[in-house]
């Protein structure tokens, strides 16, 4: 085995994080890694990682016993870990983030020397099949791309065990594959992989054996070919069973908001129309760099535009920024949550009163009786698994984060929905939990604007469906009986017209 764990316990406060995990990892295998968010598998890897101490049992690296105290021991064990959150900073280059953590090459005793740094880069880009500018800052580049330089850090050393933590949630289908080829030549060469989804389908392209994780235990490790995708939610879940989103309606009402000609100042989107309606949720779908993202950061006020009008109820919207959105009743799901949507180190109260805390103040008296009740009710209503309102918002899963995103942004009573991947990274049950939540508020009159990589949640959600192509707004198509070949061709079709390869 390249790892094993035996007995091992976390708890925070009375609550087991961890319990009992007897877990192992063979040589050279692919291992899935699944459960509900809040099941223990983040707390395992920040274990074995070093960012979390151990309160009870042993963890044994290729039969040896080890004591794992920090990030770096880790590394030298040869394990090493891509986060759901990619490390990189922001304003470092590829050359100056893929050596973080790692020691420098120098020349003279005391210069570093970056050519010879970024020629053993290229040495191990090449061994991979990774192609990924160095030269560019890692605020430039694309979430495959950081992905990429991740991948490649921890090549740089050697790396036994690599454990990949959501790796394609915000990946088109294309970036998916690429992602899968290079996993693969790094498994072949020898490298055990850990892989973490929510993402059933992936478990079952990719992994040898599956581990279920729930409520902190391990529930079962089986191999890929003893379980269907049925059989291994069930062992997720307390008796849950899927079911249906309501149907997709035709019955809109008037167009509540629409977009004219929208261009952004970072020239990303280049020119993007659109109209969605009351009850309509309005897929917009395009490829990686067809700037999904930068058009919903534009039109909320993230990022400044260039030209183009936007219109809320055929009124036009004079000055877009963050402020005058939120007034407007117009709300960003951030596909960033930890970013740009949550400061983590508060409570999780605070959190959801953040953009309406205004609200509690009259007369210079501030309400924090009604402060505190307007929260509870938020986490009643969308079952926020928390200890306390008062609970750090850091300490709770990923689908727990995103709930309490969506709590905030249910305080202002929106009109308007813009959703940037409001499902990346949550577990099933969570993912289906916010289908019927977004359906719930279009139903009431709301608008939804949806954005997804994933092109099966898109049919399953969209009521309509935008091509997004180099910046620009292209097909809109009813979702009616059509495949996900359908909208790919159509995406490529637009990206060749714009290139001229008509």
């Amino acid at each position: 085995m390249i790892l094993e764990t035996k007995g091992l316990c976390k708890q925070f406060g009375n609550m087991y994080a961890l319990k009992d995990i007897d877990f192992s990892i063979k040589e050279g295998e692919i291992h899935g890694l699944v459960g509900e968010n809040g099941a223990g598998k983040s707390t395992l890897i920040k274990i074995l990682t070093g960012v979390y101490h151990l309160d009870k049992g042993e963890i044994f690296v290729e039969g040896k016993k080890v004591i794992i105290t920090d990030p770096a021991q880790s590394r030298e064990l040869g394990i090493n870990v891509i986060h759901q959150d990619r490390n990189l900073i922001p304003i470092f280059n590829g050359v100056e983030n893929i050596y973080l953590g790692l020691k420098s090459e120098t020349k003279n005793l005391c210069f570093v020397d970056f050519k010879k740094m970024k020629e053993k880069i290229v040495k191990v880009m090449k061994e991979y099949g990774i192609d990924v500018p160095l030269d560019k800052m890692a605020k430039e580049l694309s979430s495959p791309q950081k992905t990429l330089f991740e991948i490649t850090r921890a090549m740089m050393t050697e790396c036994k065990l690599l454990i990949l933590d959501e790796p394609t949630a915000s990946l088109t289908d294309k970036e998916t594959k690429i992602l899968f080829d290079i996993i693969k030549k790094l498994n072949e060469k020898g490298t055990a992989i850990l892989y973490i989804t929510h993402r059933m389908d992936e478990i079952f392209q990719l992994t040898n054996r599956i581990t279920v994780f729930k409520n902190g235990e391990l529930v079962k490790t089986v191999n890929k070919n003893e379980i269907d995708k049925d059989g291994l939610i069930s062992l997720m879940t307390d008796k849950w069973t899927r079911s249906k989103v309501k149907e997709k309606k035709s019955d809109f009402g008037k167009v509540i908001y629409e977009v004219k000609n929208i261009a952004s100042d970072n020239k990303v989107v280049k020119d993007v129309s659109f109209k969605v309606r009351e009850r309509e949720i309005l897929g917009i779908f395009g490829l990686g760099g067809s700037g999904r993202t930068e058009l919903l950061e534009a039109i909320y006020g993230f990022e400044k535009v260039s030209s183009g009008e936007i219109y809320l109820e055929d009124k036009k919207l004079e000055k877009i920024n963050t402020t005058n959105s939120l007034k407007n009743g117009v709300v960003l799901i951030n596909e960033d949550r930890r970013g740009k949507s949550l400061i983590s180190t508060r409570s999780v109260k605070d959190n959801i009163v953040l953009s309406t805390i205004d609200n509690y103040v009259k007369k210079g008296i501030y309400n924090a009786k009604k402060e505190k009740e307007d929260a509870e009710n938020k986490v009643k209503e969308l079952k926020i698994k928390t200890s306390s309102i008062n609970q750090p918002t850091g300490e709770l899963s990923g689908g727990n984060q995103q709930k309490v995103v969506f709590a905030k942004a249910l305080m202002s009573n929106p009109k308007i929905f813009l959703c940037d991947e409001p499902t990346q990274a949550v577990d099933v049950k969570t993912r289906e939990e916010i289908h019927k939540l977004l359906r719930e508020c279009a139903d009431k009159g709301s608008a939804v604007v949806f954005v997804t990589s994933d092109l099966k949640e898109m049919l399953d959600v969209a009521d309509n469906i935008l091509i997004m192509a180099q910046g620009r707004t292209w097909e809109l198509i009813p979702n009616e009986d059509i495949t996900s070949e359908q909208i790919l061709k159509y995406c490529y079709l637009e990206r060749n017209l714009k290139n001229g390869n008509n």
